[in-house]
């Protein structure tokens, strides 16, 4: 049996087939946003409290304790802030953490929040099967649905691992937009293979993620070097950059990560700085898509 080749040793139709298979289409940049609004400021939420280490095998007890402060304490904060400030936001919440914390996701509901799909545990969508993936993604929709009273239309990958079938999956659904993928700073719809899906990506990057700054692992040397100050500094600077482009600031916050006494003002802060700013709307990722969609220029 020949050995399979390098990827310097690709033809060319190999390589382009694999950029090619998921792929950024038409951007979808609104002439303007709601109520003359500027900028769309796109606060999120990964609420994956507990499975982080379940996905692991969940032999850590201090891990899963540090999980359960984001019940405990990070997303009532963080729903504290919101309201005070009257802002809305999206909460990609995976099916095991919804069901350890059924009041929790009707509580972000009946407070006009955004509940989309983050997977069932947590899991690495590239190491599934395609059908593994499915029924995953399926039963999980099931799950928020059932606590929300309705079901979802938008996902966010565990981790941001998009599998070869994700976005297939994803169409299959009939959900309107992903957020995983980091490929603009506006709208896009995504392509399949080269033809539109007419799903929407509302882009992410790691740039604007707390986890990339404050992540915490002793055993593998990780430690969160990065102050709060210089993190809410480069937030800053990404909201200042969108508000003058007149595009979305979008942000990845995570409960058991940013909700802590020293982290948490961060949140407070860039929302009064954006209100500083003027002319700018906060609103939900899906209800972001939708704008972008129907008004691209």
């Amino acid at each position: 049996m020949s050995e399979p080749l390098q990827p310097w040793q690709w033809p060319e139709a190999h390589w382009r087939g694999i950029v090619e298979h998921v792929r950024a289409g038409r951007t979808l940049r609104p002439a303007s946003w709601p109520g003359g609004a500027r900028c769309a400021i796109a606060l999120s939420f990964d609420s994956d409290h507990e499975t982080n280490e379940l996905r692991e095998g969940g032999e850590s007890i201090g891990k899963l304790s540090q999980g359960q402060y984001g019940n405990r304490q990070g997303i009532p904060r963080i729903l504290g802030i919101l309201a005070q400030h009257g802002v809305k936001a999206s909460f990609y919440v995976p099916a095991v953490t919804a069901l350890l914390y059924p009041d929790e996701q009707r509580r972000v509901a009946a407070e006009g929040h955004e509940l989309a799909l983050h997977g069932w545990i947590h899991e690495r969508n590239s190491v599934l099967p395609e059908a593994a993936e499915r029924d995953l993604m399926l039963r999980a929709a099931d799950v928020l649905e059932k606590l929300a009273g309705k079901r979802p239309v938008g996902i966010r990958t565990p981790s941001w691992d998009f599998s070869p079938s994700t976005l297939k999956i994803t169409r299959e659904m009939g959900l309107l937009y992903d957020s995983s993928l980091m490929a603009d700073v506006d709208c896009y719809e995504l392509l399949l293979d080269g033809e539109p899906t007419g799903v929407v990506e509302l882009p992410v990057e790691w740039i604007r993620d707390d986890a990339v700054y404050f992540n915490m692992n002793r055993f593998a040397g990780l430690r969160p070097y990065t102050p709060p100050a210089d993190v809410f500094d480069i937030f800053r600077r990404e909201l200042e950059a969108a508000h003058a482009e007149g595009g979305i600031f979008q942000l990845t916050m995570h409960p058991h990560i940013s909700g802590y006494r020293s982290r948490i003002w961060i949140l407070e802060e860039l929302i009064r700085h954006a209100k500083s700013l003027g002319n700018v709307w906060f609103a939900a990722h899906a209800d972001i898509v939708r704008h972008a969609k129907a008004h691209a220029q």
